[in-house]
């Protein structure tokens, strides 16, 4: 029998409260939420940056419409039977009601987390005024905490240029008192500064490698207060690296050596035909 949506929101909120921090991957379609199931991940997120260049988009509010990344989602968790969330990105819309809808919407693709950011896609004004920004979070929360589902706030301050720590920590506090479940503020530049955010809020605190900075170890980032790991899109680009390489080589050398280090045919294959069979049970 699968597992129902209320019984994955319950793994997925504890995996938050362990003693340790967790590594969440990031899948950008079924295929790669299978493989990633088959090698133990616990939980999984979508990532925009993966989904839009596989259908060759840039990742960008303007670029992907919210049908195409809830639909992305579905697919995924249908893929797997792991808890899923989901990149949300800035709700999809500036109003609070349009953010409120959005996590309705998840909720209803079998999502049980996603995130809302406060980054406009402005490029005349980056970040949503701190008002209006705890605003859209709230009515996000007053949706969220009706459903089996983890709202997770971030702060986007040091993604757009401004590496302001007291206005990220405000704004994350102000999150966390409207209600958000996860707090998270992408490209913080180093251990000390993710110690700080973790010390100064008072719910779980997710942080993305791979995206800017140094790249900490799993024991560092817990060490420094962390409770959740996610991978954003570098697992999604690592594989688009491998590609380049491959094809470079056989374009540029005539040779196809790249070949021999892939992953046999018959282990993918094996991860879907097993994921497949938990499926039927």
């Amino acid at each position: 029998m699968p597992a129902s949506i209320e019984e994955k929101y319950k793994r997925f909120r504890a995996l938050h409260f362990m003693d340790h921090a967790f590594v969440m991957a990031n899948p950008w379609d079924a295929g790669t939420a299978r493989i990633l199931g088959a090698l133990g991940f616990e939980a999984l997120a979508t990532t925009s940056a993966g989904y839009a260049f596989s259908v060759g988009k840039r990742d960008s509010c303007a670029a992907l419409a919210r049908s195409e990344i809830l639909a992305n989602a579905r697919s995924i968790v249908e893929a797997t039977e792991l808890p899923v969330s989901a990149d949300l990105e800035d709700g999809f819309d500036a109003s609070p009601e349009e953010c409120a809808h959005t996590i309705e919407l998840a909720s209803g693709a079998g999502l049980v987390g996603g995130s809302i950011e406060d980054a406009t896609g402005d490029s005349d004004d980056l970040i949503h005024e701190f008002g209006f920004a705890v605003e859209r979070i709230l009515a996000a929360a007053e949706v969220a905490k009706n459903r089996p589902f983890m709202l997770t706030a971030r702060a986007e301050n040091y993604l757009w240029g401004r590496p302001n720590i007291d206005d990220t920590i405000k704004r994350l506090q102000a999150f966390s008192e409207a209600g958000a479940d996860v707090l998270y503020a992408p490209g913080l530049p180093d251990l000390e500064t993710i110690h700080t955010v973790c010390r100064e809020v008072d719910k779980p605190v997710n942080v993305v490698v791979g995206l800017q900075g140094a790249n900490h170890t799993v024991e560092a980032l817990a060490g420094a207060g962390v409770n959740r790991i996610s991978v954003g899109g570098s697992f999604a680009r690592a594989a688009l690296d491998a590609m380049i390489r491959a094809a470079v080589e056989a374009r540029d050398n005539g040779t196809f050596t790249y070949a021999s280090d892939a992953i046999p045919d018959r282990e993918v294959s094996a991860m879907m035909t097993e994921a497949k069979r938990s499926d039927r049970v």
